[in-house]
């Protein structure tokens, strides 16, 4: 059975279209135009509609594009930096990191959880959620999930709900002390909820980051933050830290 060489594989269609569409946003469209419609687009460069939408896909993927609701497809403004490290941090939840708290729920974890958590799908978990606001813009929502093993002097009647108990579950954190953490980022798509808070259309791409924070030599919590891949972009320091930097600032270290 044969083998395809690589070079011999021609440029799909919409990749080359992708290139094209690049170049006319630089050259003919303002950050934050509204971009034709995708039948008169596909009428300006004699490509089928098809065609057109795996360039815009691309595109929007790669941060020149976003899709917003009730306005249609935009060109997007340069990315935005988050620091995503830990070097500055002690444990999720302090004030500078531009976390907002939004409410807290206790209840039984569901498999996948459980199984991030490395605990029995019957044991209560605490699901505090949170949003990042970074440049005046929410780039991430997160759901931060906390064994009740992990926190034994969380009052409920001190935090009965909501952004109470989101804050008495972090202070309870606190007091614990990291071993370490592991951390893992992949491609995903944006669940509605998460869409919502991050006024995006569900589907969207976004980056999800998820940290597995360790103590007593077990998993004390799990981060589950979902980024906008369209805003954000993340990088590795030389001390492992992950990070989101500002393009032009990443361009200014190149240098």
């Amino acid at each position: 059975m044969g083998t395809t060489q690589l070079e011999t594989v021609p440029e799909p269609k919409y990749w080359h279209l992708k290139t094209v569409l690049s170049e006319a946003l630089d050259q003919d469209f303002a950050v934050g135009e509204v971009l034709p419609n995708e039948r008169e687009l596909a009428a300006r460069f004699g490509v089928a509609r098809a065609t057109l939408r795996q360039a815009l896909e691309q595109l929007e993927l790669e941060g020149r594009l976003q899709r917003r609701r009730g306005v249609g497809t935009t060109v997007a403004p340069p990315r935005v930096g988050v620091d995503v490290g830990t070097a500055r941090q002690n444990w999720p939840g302090e004030t500078a990191d531009g976390w907002q708290l939004v409410t807290a729920t206790e209840d039984r974890p569901g498999v996948a959880v459980a199984k991030l958590l490395g605990a029995s799908a019957d044991l209560p978990v605490h699901t505090v959620r949170r949003t990042r606001i970074s440049h005046g813009q929410a780039v991430a929502a997160e759901l931060l999930y906390v064994p009740a093993a992990s926190v034994p002097g969380l009052s409920a009647i001190d935090a009965p709900s909501g952004p109470a108990r989101a804050r008495a579950v972090l202070r309870e954190l606190q007091r614990l002390e990291l071993e370490g953490q592991d951390r893992s980022v992949e491609l995903g798509s944006a669940r509605a909820d998460d869409a919502r808070e991050l006024d995006r259309l569900p589907g969207a791409p976004v980056l999800v980051v998820t940290t597995r924070y360790i103590a007593s030599g077990g998993t004390a919590a799990v981060s589950v933050a979902t980024y906008r891949a369209d805003t954000c972009r993340l990088t590795f320091g030389d001390s492992g830290d992950m990070e989101i930097r500002h393009e032009a600032e990443a361009e200014r270290v190149a240098s």
